[in-house]
């Protein structure tokens, strides 16, 4: 499981380093994907091919279920850590998610995001409004 919240530096290079407690998770090799609300999202290879095969059992004439394999599948690379358990974001993954210089990674269950530190600032702001969020959970059933 991912958790926590880490504060990393994208370099020169575009890399960033991976937190060590994720590295293990990582380990047999991951995807870097686009995610919903203008983050990255890394996941491990077994729960990235858990979702792709979500993803492949929609219908293809469903435009909802195309837009979703357009946005995700050609946002996403398939990356390796290297000995320092860094990995390069591509420059488009790092346009999209605005990412200079600072990055935070967040756990969320079984993948983590990267975030620019302004939008996770500002996300983070909507989840510390205690009304706010219980309204927001209501419908989960929880």
């Amino acid at each position: 499981m991912f958790t926590g919240e880490y504060r990393h530096t994208v370099d020169e290079k575009g890399r960033i380093a991976v937190p060590a407690r994720f590295r293990a998770r990582l380990a047999e090799g991951c995807f870097l994907a686009n995610w919903i609300d203008g983050c990255l999202a890394i996941f491990p290879r077994a729960d990235w091919e858990e979702l792709d095969a979500r993803i492949a059992g929609l219908p293809f004439t469903d435009p909802a279920a195309r837009q979703l394999q357009r946005f995700l599948y050609g946002g996403t690379t398939e990356m390796e850590l290297d000995r320092q358990g860094r990995f390069v974001v591509p420059a488009n993954l790092r346009e999209y998610a605005h990412l200079r210089g600072d990055a935070v990674i967040v756990g969320s269950r079984d993948h983590a995001e990267i975030w620019s530190p302004d939008q996770w600032t500002s996300v983070r702001k909507g989840l510390s409004d205690p009304d706010a969020l219980a309204k927001l959970l209501s419908g989960l059933g929880i």
